[in-house]
């Protein structure tokens, strides 16, 4: 039996490690984190590179545990786009083993409160993306003009996305969100909304009775109609509360992970369609 199981350590070993030789032998790859990196990493090498996404759809990126194989492939990559303190398994898999061009994108946007959920204010992605288009340059400089017109083409949605909503958010009779967890303070600071979680940065976290009774004062006294979900979190919480309040619940996507089927649906989409529950949660013109 001893053979017999050292053969199969054996054998795993092996595999393992040519499935790990195997992974920095396809050309140029960047590896992100989780979707809103992954869509900016797309979006500027195009087809100059493979992007590698860590965090599986449907997946809360908070909850990420790296496998063996994508520790390998942050080290085989060509560069790696993460924040950190979001996800600390990658935090330690690139402290320990990271390829020469790596971006953090705490050090271009440096996090307000802890929270991690910049890119809800878009013009702190575009912020990101010019500094990842920088990396990619020096990465892989063969390819820096295509790198520098995609980012210039990403630049000007970005800015379209903004316009759309300053311009959707400027009129509305309700200027709160009651949001069941605290992803979408950065959306507030820039649309001049006041926002309100149920919960707190991590959505598993449970929130006292005393702060259950502010919301719900809260809602009772500014009127307010909804009461948001996000996809990637349990209603439970959110549903008992709008039931006892008598409001409706809606849907934010806080964009941690792509969970839509729709095969069309990217980032912007997704903000738009954050932008019109907001619009007629809070009643605006």
């Amino acid at each position: 039996m001893r053979s017999a199981l050292g053969l199969l350590l054996g054998l795993a070993m092996v595999s393992a490690l040519s499935g790990c030789a195997s992974v920095g032998r396809s050309g140029p790859t960047v590896v992100a984190s989780f979707y809103p990196l992954q869509f900016v990493a797309q979006r500027i090498v195009g087809d100059h590179a493979k992007v590698l996404n860590l965090t599986a759809p449907g997946v809360e990126p908070h909850d990420l545990e790296l496998t063996v194989r994508q520790t390998a492939e942050i080290s085989a990559s060509t560069a790696v786009f993460f924040e950190h303190s979001l996800q600390p398994s990658v935090d330690q898999a690139v402290a320990a083993d990271a390829p020469a061009h790596a971006l953090d994108t705490t050090a271009v946007v440096p996090l307000r409160n802890g929270d991690p959920h910049f890119w809800q204010d878009p013009t702190l992605l575009a912020r990101v993306a010019r500094a990842f288009t920088r990396m990619m340059v020096a990465a892989e400089p063969a390819h820096a003009a295509d790198f520098r017109s995609n980012d210039a083409r990403l630049q000007r949605d970005l800015r379209r996305l903004d316009a759309d909503f300053r311009s959707g958010l400027a009129h509305c009779r309700i200027r709160t969100l009651v949001v069941s967890h605290d992803a979408f303070e950065y959306l507030g600071r820039r649309y001049h909304l006041a926002v309100h979680s149920i919960a707190g940065i991590t959505p598993d976290a449970e929130p006292s009775p005393q702060h259950l009774q502010q919301i719900s004062a809260l809602v009772r006294s500014e009127g307010i109609t909804t009461v948001f979900n996000e996809r990637l979190a349990s209603p439970q919480m959110v549903d008992a509360l709008s039931h006892d309040l008598g409001v409706r619940t809606a849907v934010l996507d806080t964009l941690e992970g792509l969970t839509s089927t729709d095969p069309h649906a990217n980032y912007l989409s997704i903000m738009r369609a954050n932008l019109a529950a907001i619009q007629k949660a809070d009643s605006c013109s």
